[in-house]
């Protein structure tokens, strides 16, 4: 959910700031979400929708909207449009321009990252399997084969694998890309 995210919310605060530049008060350019906003996120811009119809209070329709979102980047985008109504300020427009253009410049970072990452993970995965597959290899030889037939034959094999198996979880470990936190949750 998190990986479809990152490619709505550029066009989301492009929509913000289109309804915004329009005229709009900031409320309203939120609420056109529900209606116009990526197919993804329309039914949670509804219930905004609907919590500041009911009690005209924007904070409280914020917040619904963050816990219903559960995203980082929504968290960030929800908290600029706050600090703009409660504050007030002529450059919501220019804040949410800037927000958008990192947003599409982290998403097309973090594409790059996975790219580069699936290599060395790839690499990774053909060095943990390369000596097994030797070991395949060697134990068409009948010699080779009476060589690993001993107790110490099995445990240097056995070794081999929880060796293999730590190894493996490390490089996983290592090469996970950092998940972005919720710091407004």
């Amino acid at each position: 959910r998190r990986v479809a995210g990152r490619a709505v919310w550029p066009d989301i605060v492009d929509h913000l700031v289109s309804a915004v530049r329009s005229g709009l008060a900031l409320p309203d350019s939120v609420v056109t979400l529900a209606h116009s906003g990526p197919a993804d996120v329309r039914a949670a811009f509804a219930s905004f929708e609907r919590t500041y119809r009911a009690t005209g209070n924007f904070g409280l329709g914020v917040d619904e909207l963050k816990g219903r979102l559960a995203d980082p980047v929504a968290d960030r985008v929800l908290e600029t449009l706050r600090m703009s109504r409660e504050v007030g300020g002529s450059e919501l427009t220019t804040v949410l321009r800037n927000l958008s253009a990192y947003l599409r410049q982290d998403a097309a970072m973090r594409s790059e990252l996975e790219a580069r990452q699936s290599w060395v993970m790839n690499a990774a995965k053909l060095g943990v399997a390369a000596p097994w597959v030797v070991l395949l290899l060697l134990a068409t030889r009948p010699e080779a084969a009476a060589a690993y037939n001993s107790s110490g034959g099995v445990a240097l094999i056995v070794g081999g694998l929880i060796v293999s198996v730590f190894a493996y979880r490390v490089m996983i470990g290592i090469g996970r890309l950092p998940e972005e936190r919720r710091w407004f949750a």
